[in-house]
């Protein structure tokens, strides 16, 4: 078979359209390259920001340090006070205190307590944390455990080199701060009147954001002093 011939004219008409095929070819590319490119871009700014507030969701929060309860009677008494000694995980952002939740419950009652900033102290070196804590840090006879009831915590600052905790109406804990909070326990558990012995109490210390402080002991079999270490 004789292999077909083109004229000049065909040759030509055909490389236009292999030109135009070749075009339509790198414009396609270059436009998929630049959605590419735009995609990539975007998901690298989400991925940075999902990262950064990871971070900080991680790395923020509050942690409880220690619990320490009171009984007025010893031997005899239930535990009728609590204090919560909390501070910030390292690294972390401000902690508004205004806005922590503390959960408490026993098995039979559950609690959640708000700040209350009348319950408020920051003198920074009180020799009796249960004892006649006055809310004007005057030596007064008005305690600010009498401000509380079964719904609210106060608040005792322990350290606070920057004064972020200077204000009760707005404490703010960062690096370094210390604080206690404070639970009227007969208050919140008033069915039993306070905590009694062998009791298992679970709870925690959430922020607005970040980890919350995990709060779990239970109560020893014998009161035998006022101030007792729970956790």
């Amino acid at each position: 078979m004789r292999a077909k011939k083109f004229r000049k004219d065909e040759k030509g008409a055909i490389g236009i359209e292999i030109l135009i095929v070749f075009i339509a070819i790198v414009l396609v590319a270059a436009v998929s390259a630049a959605v590419l490119i735009q995609t990539v871009g975007y998901l690298q700014q989400k991925a940075t920001a999902t990262g950064r507030e990871t971070t900080k969701e991680v790395a923020s929060g509050v942690k409880v340090t220690r619990i320490v309860g009171y009984t007025s009677t010893a031997v005899t008494g239930n535990i009728e006070k609590l204090a919560i000694y909390i501070e910030p995980n390292t690294g972390g952002q401000d902690l508004d205190l205004t806005e922590l939740q503390v959960y408490l419950t026993d098995g039979d009652t559950f609690a959640q307590l708000t700040y209350d900033s009348a319950a408020y102290n920051n003198s920074k070196s009180l020799s009796d944390i249960f004892g006649n804590v006055a809310s004007d840090n005057s030596g007064n006879a008005t305690s600010i455990w009498n401000d509380l009831d079964g719904t609210e915590f106060g608040l005792i600052v322990v350290q606070d080199a920057d004064n972020s905790m200077n204000s009760g109406d707005n404490p703010v804990m960062n690096t370094g701060d210390k604080a206690i909070l404070i639970v009227d326990a007969s208050d919140v558990f008033s069915s039993s009147g306070g905590l009694g012995k062998r009791v298992s109490v679970t709870g925690e210390v959430r922020p607005e954001f970040g980890a919350p402080g995990v709060i779990e002991f239970t109560t020893p079999p014998a009161f035998p002093e006022n101030v007792i270490e729970l956790q």
